[in-house]
């Protein structure tokens, strides 16, 4: 047999070539509604390359995103990792501090950026020494004012240069992208995918079983590119040739997203709970249909079944998936076996509202605190451990993180499962006391510290308490320091400039003493028992 190797590349020659006129839509700062084929997509990527040449870029450099979904995110994807550079998309929901920790430890050499973190770049440039110069995303037209130097602007830095880019031939092990973690349990780490395992993750999500794409297809990833080069979709998609929607800076807008939906003929939409529970929010108020959508991906938090039976009264079908920013992310998906359609409903929401059997590629397993296998009987529940060809096996600067990976090789989840004996997991329980909130990971850890610093704080525990549109929100509760005042006005500002907004604590709860063991350490569990019933006063 040949031995040819598992390239990015390979993915867009094959899609310039065989799917030329399947279009790309997207949503921009500066056009509403961009579109254009495949073949001018990975033309303007030749372009992107010969510009990235041109700036003097090295075999493994680091290359910077701050973007939205679009088009020219999409041609950063395929010009960077293709010329054998390493795109490193960044999460702007981020703090700026971690901002800058993650551009540092990647040592980014360029910068690309949408106009609206233009701003956030200005506030960190003097901190981030390693930064040769930015391109903003955007036409002349629509260039922002800004002191940044060494500043291009990207239509601009693209014009005149040649669409003919001689793509070098790469090991398929080469790195291609990298995604940090979101730090919960200290400094972000980074991950860093291979072409090799980049392409076999596409092969996985395109299955029948999983996304089951098809060039018949329009497909819309409301999940980040910022995030774990959403799901995998921007390099799946071009492979079968599907039609792409991408909704730039509208992602949170159910009304913009219906839209979407609905003028593009979309198929298959993908996304964390809350995007979904706005469209819901937008369709019940305006009375609009989508006749063209028949799926919805759902991961990055637990899925309320409510949210699968308002899809279902449209038509459309929800399947739950499970994965991590060390597994590409999919490892699990959920889509019914044979029969069990004709389990009674109670019988099937009890299946569908788990997050699903292990994709080909991925080996799983519960263990007990001793590191002993347990049964897949939908009773015991462990430690949830995964191994795979796009799980990493370690962090970008890392070496033997012991943390997160035994010494059989196996990546520990930090998530508590349950499997059944049909081989569908269910997370339980977290290992460590992260809280995720609309898709996105909170250290309750980082929290308790800034609590802790209020000179009236004797003592601080933050968990993870139910919310109806977030799936969860911090809880602070807090013991004072005897004789000193603290009200809860107080307590949730101190959090200003200290944390990123939308990881403040909803509330705070005063009491007298925190549950803690014989040892001394604080009884999270406890805790949570002690507040499963708490309301959020907003939500009450």
């Amino acid at each position: 047999m040949m031995n040819s190797p598992l390239l990015i590349t390979s993915i867009m020659q094959f899609a310039k070539k065989n799917h030329a006129t399947s279009e790309i839509v997207s949503v921009t700062k500066d056009d509403p509604l961009h579109r254009y084929s495949y073949a001018e997509a990975f033309a303007r990527v030749g372009q992107l390359a010969n510009a990235l040449a041109r700036l003097g870029v090295k075999q493994g450099d680091r290359i910077g995103t701050l973007a939205w979904n679009d088009h020219r995110h999409l041609e950063l994807y395929y010009a960077v990792s293709c010329s054998s550079l390493i795109c490193h998309t960044i999460n702007p929901r981020l703090f700026e501090s971690q901002i800058e920790y993650i551009i540092n430890d990647a040592e980014d050499r360029w910068m690309f950026v949408d106009p609206q973190f233009v701003p956030l770049l200005e506030g960190l440039v003097d901190k981030i020494p390693g930064v040769q110069g930015f391109i903003v995303m955007t036409d002349e037209a629509h260039m922002p004012q800004t002191e940044l130097l060494n500043l291009y602007c990207y239509e601009t830095l693209i014009a005149g240069e040649s669409e003919s880019f001689d793509w070098p031939s790469l090991d398929e092990n080469a790195a291609c992208s990298l995604c940090y973690t979101s730090g919960t349990t200290g400094s972000p780490k980074g991950v860093m995918y291979s072409h090799r395992s980049t392409v076999l993750h596409s092969y996985a999500v395109a299955l029948p079983d999983l996304f089951s794409l098809s060039v018949n297809d329009a497909v819309l990833p409301v999940v980040p590119m910022f995030h774990v080069n959403a799901w995998g979709m921007p390099y799946a998609v071009p492979m079968v040739g599907a039609k792409l929607v991408l909704p730039g800076p509208k992602m949170g807008d159910g009304a913009a997203i219906g839209d979407l939906i609905a003028g593009e003929g979309v198929t298959l939409a993908a996304g964390v709970p809350t995007v979904w529970m706005a469209l819901l929010a937008d369709l019940r108020e305006s009375g609009k249909r989508l006749p063209s959508l028949k799926r919805v991906v759902i991961g990055g938090a637990a899925c309320p079944t409510s949210i699968m039976s308002d899809f279902q009264q449209h038509g459309v079908m929800v399947h739950h998936a499970w994965g991590m920013t060390e597994i590409s992310p999919v490892g699990t998906f959920n889509t019914l076996k044979p029969g069990m359609d004709r389990l009674d409903e109670k019988e099937q929401w009890k299946v569908r509202a788990k997050q699903g059997r292990a994709v080909f590629g991925i080996e799983m397993k519960i263990v007990d605190d001793e590191n002993n296998e347990l049964p897949w009987d939908g009773k015991a529940f462990g430690a949830l451990k995964v191994r795979g060809p796009w799980v990493c096996a370690g962090y970008f600067g890392l070496e033997g993180y012991s943390d997160t990976h035994d010494e059989d090789g196996w990546l520990c989840t930090g998530d508590v499962a349950t499997i059944d004996p049909e081989g569908y997991m269910q997370i339980t329980d977290r290992t460590k006391d992260v809280i995720k909130s609309g898709g996105e990971w909170i250290s309750s850890i980082e929290l308790e510290n800034t609590a802790m610093g209020h000179p009236a704080v004797a003592e601080a525990a933050v968990i993870g308490v139910s919310h109806p549109k977030w799936s969860e929100r911090p809880l602070l509760v807090v013991v004072r320091n005897a004789e000193q005042e603290l009200r809860r006005e107080e307590m949730l500002s101190w959090f200003d400039g200290k944390v990123a907004n939308w990881c403040r604590p909803d509330d705070v709860v005063f009491v007298d003493e925190l549950p803690h063991t014989a040892t001394g350490k604080l009884q999270k569990l406890a805790l949570r028992k002690q507040f499963e019933d708490y309301v959020f006063p907003s939500t009450g």
